[in-house]
């Protein structure tokens, strides 16, 4: 009932407004349809790239992988990197005992690295440990005691941790956040696609059990939705746009290379205006840029699990989508601005326009709402019924066809959220280029408002907000212009 009442209403939006209004607004329409045309041209080729993708490409290189890894002698050795930081007791000893389980059904043997700094995490994990129900004796635990001062240093000084075991190429890195549980068989499941010499790493799909109101729960549902069609259509290339941090699985001798550490503990951009800008979060972001700009492959797999549990960071669902929406985009944006510079024949002509894309987005995004605005004020205000109707149905459709991805209905709150997600998302990206040096982790005090030896005219709070005011004042004098409203 609730889907029939949404179609209802968007078709009693569109029925609204007389065709006199049409007339008189078709040049913002004009807009509107040129950028649509172009947004959902884009969202068709990765819909096509990855059903081809899940159906026939991964399917034929996952058999021809584990053929190969069969016929072999050697069975990869997994060393497992888990951080622990301000967790839940009772989340941190559910996600333990995913690792010790699928250290246990390695057959390679496993060493688990448990980096911590609160001294009762040490004793819940030995407690964990030396209760599970199967046999441990092929698995080695480490603690690496470190001081609070990040995730970029544990992941440094674990990965040092993990290269004084001398390692092989065909041995695996996993990479688990402490929020994170790994399917028992991620070993099994992810070391045959290692025969590819040039692949340096691989991630998997993930679903969401987040704590929290219903809208938190449905967007992070929504948004993993989003990410399994668009992690499939990168997958086709080899290429995905990011290694999740929640896990991922690296080649051993490449995940404790010197200058790969050095990338997550010490990472950096040298920015025109902000001079250098050290990076406090986004190590899921170095590490893929590393083994970008060294021409490895990053597969994905998308009938491997990942449960990532989330806790709503924020009392209100605006607060807690905005608070990490700041996070995830600042790190894309502080990256890939530098990956845009690396040859598109080196990583593939997709990526590299997938990555502009990412840049681009957030400007056309906000052309719709900046069309409505000045239809609204100076053509009619029934303007806005017709984008709200055209608003509901795509959204609707949209989600109709990412529901494909999971061989389930969505809940009627999937198109609102997807909206949300697109123009507020759009806004902090907007706000997030020109502060790049502002980052914040969610679960920790720590942050950073960069480092920089520029001369500057202005501090750069107020000439960021300069240019971010000059930038919107431009999109909407362009949208004006085409739109012929003047």
């Amino acid at each position: 009932m609730a889907h029939l009442l949404y179609l209802l209403v968007c078709v009693q939006l569109a029925l609204l407004v007389p065709v006199s209004v049409l007339s008189a607004a078709s040049g913002a329409i004009l807009v509107l349809g040129a950028i649509g045309t172009w947004r959902y041209s884009w969202a068709l080729v990765n819909f096509l790239r990855a059903g081809y993708f899940l159906k026939i490409a991964y399917p034929r290189r996952k058999r021809r992988a584990e053929a190969l890894y069969n016929v072999q002698t050697h069975r990869a050795h997994a060393f497992f990197l888990t951080t622990t930081y301000k967790i839940a007791p009772e989340i941190s000893a559910r996600v333990y005992r995913s690792v010790f389980l699928a250290a246990a059904r390695s057959a390679g043997g496993a060493t688990v690295v448990a980096s911590v700094v609160d001294p009762a995490d040490i004793r819940l994990i030995r407690h964990v440990f030396s209760s599970m129900p199967v046999s441990m004796s092929g698995v080695r635990l480490i603690f690496d005691r470190i001081e609070g001062t990040g995730k970029r240093d544990a992941l440094a000084v674990s990965l040092r941790t993990i290269a004084n075991q001398c390692p092989t190429r065909r041995d695996v890195v996993v990479f688990v956040d402490g929020d994170s549980c790994v399917p028992e068989d991620v070993v099994a499941r992810t070391a045959p696609f290692f025969v590819d010499e040039k692949l340096g790493a691989l991630t998997t799909d993930e679903m969401s059990e987040a704590t929290g109101g219903r809208l938190f729960r449905d967007w992070f549902d929504l948004r993993f939705s989003q990410r399994q069609m668009m992690m499939c259509s990168m997958g086709l290339g080899e290429r995905v746009l990011t290694l999740t941090g929640r896990m991922s699985v690296f080649r051993a001798n490449l995940a404790t290379h010197p200058e790969f550490i050095a990338a997550i503990q010490s990472d950096f951009i040298d920015h025109w205006r902000l001079g250098r800008v050290d990076f406090l979060t986004g190590d899921d972001k170095s590490t893929w840029f590393w083994l970008l700009k060294n021409g490895y492959k990053m597969a994905y797999l998308p009938d491997v699990k990942t449960v990532s549990i989330e806790t709503q960071p924020r009392d209100g669902f605006i607060d807690s989508a905005i608070v990490l929406m700041t996070r995830w985009f600042g790190n894309m944006l502080r990256t890939n601005g530098r990956a845009l510079a690396l040859s598109p024949t080196t990583i593939g002509f997709f990526t590299w326009w997938s990555i502009l894309d990412q840049r681009v987005s957030m400007w056309t995004t906000l052309v719709g709402p900046v069309s409505l605005v000045l239809a609204a004020l100076f053509v009619d205000p029934l303007a806005i019924a017709l984008y709200l109707s055209w608003v509901m149905f795509t959204r609707y459709l949209y989600c109709g066809l990412i529901s494909l991805f999971r061989g389930r209905y969505f809940p009627i709150t999937y198109p609102f959220l997807l909206y949300f997600g697109q123009i507020v998302g759009a806004v902090v990206k907007s706000f997030i280029l020109f502060r790049l040096d502002r980052q914040k982790w969610t679960r920790q005090n720590t942050s950073s408002a960069g480092q920089t030896g520029k001369v500057r005219l202005l501090p750069n709070g107020s000439f960021s907000l300069y240019l971010h005011g000059l930038a919107l004042c431009w999109l909407v004098f362009g949208v004006a212009l085409v739109a012929g409203i003047t």
